[in-house]
């Protein structure tokens, strides 16, 4: 499998090929859900990589220098690379549905176009034309703090983060943490396990939940715990662009 366009293709095989129904009871219970196995080894080994290619690039950010916890990541650049148009692409149009019947439960007038296409094209019509694909790295003792990715006006409310190295074998520690905010409540914490290859979809910002009053909102953050050992590289995917 040596074209691009073979390499997308298969990935957006295994991506219509997940039991989205059951991902999306998932993401209604508890705001997340995994997804095995999404990317192969060698295509987490060819990101990784690339990580020292600042020609693909449009940014780096060192976490310590703004107060976001330790570590760094890069923001990809158009035309971003192999295989992460695939995912962004193929994904969307079974996200779309979904965020669009969170927005209806919580009263939020936006709803969201079918094609991940048409959805850029309103976040360019706003300014928003910087592309948010993102690639983080973690040495010994970095972590993430618990954050939102929000970037501008338009937010599509799900992203996806995709662990490209090995636990157990590349690092230790380093957990995928979510923290659930609920009004008048304590806050709920969720720890994802997750393999090379494994994703994981979140919810951004608010998301509904069924109370015995009807629905009420939750506000999520997500960060990643402390890493004891290693090295740690995560793909970020995330649907909308940034200002």
């Amino acid at each position: 499998m040596n074209t691009v366009a073979e390499r997308a293709n298969a990935i957006a095989r295994r991506i219509h090929a997940l039991d989205w129904q059951d991902i999306g009871t998932e993401l209604d219970r508890y705001g997340c859900a995994a997804l095995p196995a999404l990317l192969t080894a060698p295509e987490c080994d060819a990101l990784i990589a690339r990580y020292a290619d600042d020609d693909i690039y449009r940014s780096r950010v060192v976490m310590e220098h703004h107060g976001f916890g330790r570590g760094e990541y890069k923001y990809y650049n158009y035309p971003l690379p192999d295989p992460i148009d695939a995912l962004r692409d193929a994904s969307y149009p079974h996200l779309a549905p979904h965020a669009n019947r969170w927005n209806e439960a919580m009263g939020v007038d936006v709803r969201y176009p079918a094609a991940h296409a048409q959805f850029l094209a309103r976040c360019r019509a706003a300014g928003q034309l910087r592309p948010t694909p993102l690639i983080l790295r973690y040495e010994t003792g970095d972590y993430n703090c618990l954050h939102q990715d929000l970037y501008g006006e338009h937010v599509f409310p799900i992203q996806m983060a995709i662990l490209l190295s090995e636990p157990g074998r590349d690092f230790s520690g380093g957990e995928f943490v979510m923290t659930e905010q609920r009004p008048r409540m304590q806050s709920r914490a969720e720890v994802v396990p997750l393999r090379k290859g494994d994703a994981v979809l979140f919810a951004v910002n608010e998301r509904p939940v069924q109370g015995s009053r009807g629905f009420y909102r939750v506000r999520m953050r997500h960060g990643v715990s402390r890493l004891r050992s290693g090295s740690r590289y995560t793909l970020g995917v995330i649907f909308h662009d940034a200002l």
